[in-house]
């Protein structure tokens, strides 16, 4: 005799099923499609893309220049490597075993010889490709590998899942830098992404970062007595320079606040480069509320990013931005792989965190926020000269795609969470 709490309990199984069913062909579509994506694009170069060489503006008691171009950017650090005294902090979440790669790994090592303290982080899952023996590293560096799996025995503790995608360098407390940009041959020329050099009391923050991710991961190292880094006087507060820190052990996620309260109190114009756009539904508020009462709203993103299902699930959000009056640049025949915004010829933000569910609610990020018209204007032109670059979707041509298309999108769209 069937009850109604038994029938509803089979229901239950059965929904439950379809939607594991449901879940697991949309994840071998989206493999099928990177797959297939990443075939097609073997021995393809891009194309040159027009870049603002670096230009430097004063901002409080220090300095902050902006990069365009991988190989200006590697020069620069490379120098400020080669020619520290004391000590140096190196973090980024890729670090290629190519030429360049080898490039920074000799001179941090030169740097370590000659007897300056030296601390690296790299990202163990994003570097799974690269081989073991670049891995190895001379026993006077410092260097802190954050596992593939960080969980151990908490399972279920998403605050241990989060990968480190941050990417710093300090040096001598003089000079730092931070930014998208990634360590290998194909970031210094092919793709096109955007990084800052800060000077003055701002370095410290950026110190003050590396050393609490270093202190709180350390023993992940294989001496587990390893002592913590320690800050060896108090930092100068940069009243115009702040930097924002997504710290998932700690449940801290204010870059995602930083960007949605500056597009909230946004009055004329915000814009917006990411490599990846996939945001909850309160950051696509924002936007469109941003533009309905007569901002200028315009996001830049790739035409075609490393990620092909990235792409398609940023795709579904285009019909509700373009009907509120944001303008959508897709950028063209290169990757671009900056995450920068500017709002009202004042604010600016360039850093690590896509606007995505992964970097605003997920991974170790950091960017820097800066109040300051010289430097927005200088991203302005920055955002300018990439639009020359660029593809405008208009609202006709989104209308007219064809209905397998729009379909994709919309069988996509619940893996939104999973990025």
């Amino acid at each position: 005799m069937f009850t109604s709490s038994n029938v509803a309990a089979r229901a239950l199984r059965v929904v439950r099923k379809t939607l594991l069913r449901l879940l697991a062909i949309q994840l071998a579509v989206a493999a099928i499609m990177s797959l297939v994506d990443s075939y097609r694009r073997r021995g393809k170069k891009p194309k040159p893309f027009p870049v603002t060489p670096p230009s430097t503006v004063e901002v409080g008691d220090g300095t902050v220049t902006t990069y365009t171009f991988g190989k200006d950017l590697y020069a620069d650090m490379l120098a400020a490597i080669e020619g520290a005294q004391r000590q140096i902090l190196f973090e980024t979440y890729i670090w290629k075993g190519d030429e360049t790669g080898e490039r920074f790994k000799a001179a941090l090592a030169a740097a370590a010889d000659r007897g300056v303290e030296v601390y690296c982080i790299y990202d163990g899952f994003a570097n799974l490709v690269v081989s073991p023996v670049f891995k190895h590293f001379p026993d006077n560096l410092k260097v802190l590998r954050y596992p593939v799996y960080a969980a151990g025995w908490r399972f279920f503790d998403l605050a241990r899942y989060g990968r480190d995608h941050r990417k710093i360098l300090v040096v001598d407390e003089t000079v730092g830098f931070v930014g998208g940009y990634n360590i290998g041959s194909a970031y210094e020329t092919e793709w096109r992404d955007t990084h800052m050099r800060i000077t003055g009391p701002a370095v410290w923050d950026l110190k003050r970062a590396f050393a609490d991710f270093w202190n709180l991961n350390r023993r992940r190292r294989l001496r587990a007595s390893e002592r913590p880094l320690l800050l060896e006087t108090a930092s100068t507060w940069e009243p115009r320079i702040r930097v924002q820190r997504n710290v998932p052990r700690l449940w801290m996620f204010p870059i995602r606040s930083m960007y949605i309260e500056a597009i909230n109190r946004a009055s004329r114009n915000v814009w917006l480069t990411t490599a990846y756009f996939t945001p909850d539904q309160d950051f696509v508020d924002a936007m469109r509320h941003a533009a309905q009462r007569g901002v200028d709203v315009r996001l830049l993103l790739p035409l075609k990013s490393n990620h092909i299902v990235a792409d398609w699930i940023s795709r579904g959000y285009f019909t509700q931005l373009l009907d509120a009056g944001v303008r959508v640049f897709r950028y063209k025949d290169a990757m671009v792989h900056a995450k920068t915004a500017t709002v009202d010829g004042t604010w600016v933000t360039v850093g690590t965190a896509n606007i995505d569910r992964l970097s605003l609610t997920g991974n170790y990020e950091i960017n820097v926020e800066v109040i300051d018209e010289s430097l927005a204007k200088q991203l302005e032109d920055v955002f300018a000269t990439d639009e020359t670059n660029c593809l405008e979707l208009t609202s006709l041509e989104w209308e007219a795609r064809d209905l397998h298309r729009k379909f994709t999108e919309y069988f996509l769209a619940p893996l939104r969470p999973l990025l």
